[in-house]
């Protein structure tokens, strides 16, 4: 509702005049016993605020996200028929290229006991993943957490940053074999190499990617804080922590993902139980079909791995993009 106060120079009635403004505003008018000087404070229609207009969902977000959705399972048809149409074909022998059917059965027998054998070398598929994920797991949290450490140290002290960086470049260089068999000689055969291996491959990016984001912090804000008397510590846990997340995030994802390549590498030697030792050993018999189970398997849990991450970085980084 408007609500209407006035001022008249000769203390007579004022007449309400009815206005349909959009701001304060001063309003001059002849009345019937001299000037009135009207002072209108227009405010927004009381069902208005009651009852805010809220846009109607529109039917092209929704195609939006069906539209999402639907293409990466028809990517998945066109592969699989793709995949039926060259092993009915006969051109590879069915040692290197399998039925789709064959495969299935394999996942079947690798996840079940049948016939009076349980899984793959004693092990049911879920436990070969379980322990797959454990070592990945304990490696990349002993990677990036390093790694995280000594990209702000980097990042912060250009000296510190001359005389790492170029050791991080070259660990980042070497593929995870070149030292694998160094730390088997070195740490043995049980745990210990692996988890070596998985944290190695993932402290480069994840250094690499908070040195970036670190050395790219805003200088405007890092001087405004610091004039304001912001010590060296607030000012990297108020400005150069918060403005290097994102670019963190990703170095994190890579290193994850990393760490997950070189998991067959980690589980050559008593890999088993793990997805590694189990690719490896079905190698060594020409078994095809459990050898893409465990490169499925692999690749199925590297994408939910990778959505959590993607959830993680928008609740920790909501700005992201927006900025």
């Amino acid at each position: 509702m408007s609500r209407y106060s006035c001022w008249d120079e000769r203390d007579t009635a004022c007449p309400l005049l009815p206005l349909t403004l959009s701001s304060s505003i001063g309003y001059t008018s002849q009345g019937v016993a001299g000037t009135v000087s009207v002072f209108v404070d227009i405010t927004q229609a009381e069902s208005q605020v009651d009852s805010p207009a809220t846009p109607a969902p529109r039917p092209g977000r929704w195609r939006g996200r069906l539209t999402r959705a639907a293409l990466p399972l028809l990517s998945v048809v066109v592969f699989g028929i793709v995949w039926q149409l060259a092993a009915a074909a006969g051109i590879w022998n069915q040692t290197f290229v399998p039925y789709p059917s064959t495969v299935w059965k394999a996942f079947i027998d690798v996840s079940t006991t049948h016939d009076g054998v349980r899984g793959y070398a004693g092990y049911l598929l879920w436990e070969h993943l379980y322990m797959t994920l454990r070592r990945v797991l304990v490696g990349v949290v002993i990677g990036v957490g390093l790694g995280v450490l000594l990209g702000l140290v980097m990042g912060s002290i250009a000296w510190v940053r001359s005389v790492l960086e170029p050791w991080l470049t070259f660990l980042r260089a070497l593929p995870p074999l070149a030292y694998f068999f160094l730390l088997v000689i070195w740490l043995g055969i049980d745990e210990a190499p692996k988890i070596t291996l998985l944290a190695l491959a993932a402290l480069p990016p994840a250094a690499v990617a908070t040195t970036a984001a670190v050395v790219a912090a805003p200088v405007g804000l890092t001087e405004a804080a610091r004039a304001l008397g912001a010590t060296r510590a607030q000012v990297i846990r108020d400005v150069v922590v918060p403005s290097a997340l994102p670019e963190t995030f990703t170095g994190i994802r890579l290193a994850v993902g990393m760490a997950y390549s070189s998991v067959v590498a980690a589980e050559l030697f008593n890999g088993i139980p793990g997805i590694g030792g189990l690719v490896k050993d079905a190698s060594n018999y020409n078994n095809t079909p459990v050898v893409l189970v465990g490169i499925f398997a692999i690749g199925f849990s590297g994408l939910v791995i990778d959505g959590l991450l993607r959830a993680a970085e928008r609740r920790a980084v909501p700005w992201r993009g927006k900025i």
